[in-house]
Order: C-alpha cells, then structure tokens, then sequence
C-alpha cells in the first residue's frame, strides 16, 4: 500500500482445529476424522505445521491445535 498504513492481523490464543477418533466429541472448531492414534499424531502434526500451532493431547483420543 502506497502512502498509507500496513496493518496485519493475526489469531493468537484459539484453538484452531481438532483431530479425533469420533467427531461427536468435537464441536466448535474444524475436526478431522483419524482412525488410530498414528494418524491422529501425523494429522495434527501436519496442521500445526500449517497453521503455526502448537498440539495438545486432551487424553480422550482427541489432540487439538491451538494458537498460543
């Protein structure tokens, strides 16, 4: 922008995305669907990658993806 003002606009403190076994236990965010706990640790390794968060394992087969 010419002349003018740059701004930039970021998420801080969100949870961001949700990887899960069952998607009834998620509501509220995006959930993707993984089968087994490999592919739960591979997903949300791959979105915290992608999205510049941090994975959190909530213990009840559901890791989030949260922005600190």
């Amino acid at each position: 922008m010419q002349g003018g003002i740059g701004l930039e606009v970021t998420i801080q403190k969100a949870v961001l995305a949700a990887v899960t076994d069952d998607l009834s236990k998620v509501s509220g965010v995006p959930a993707f669907l993984a089968e087994d706990d490999a592919s739960r640790q591979k997903k949300a390794l791959y979105l915290s990658r992608i999205l510049q968060g941090a994975v959190h394992d909530l213990g009840n087969g559901v890791l989030i993806v949260v922005k600190h």
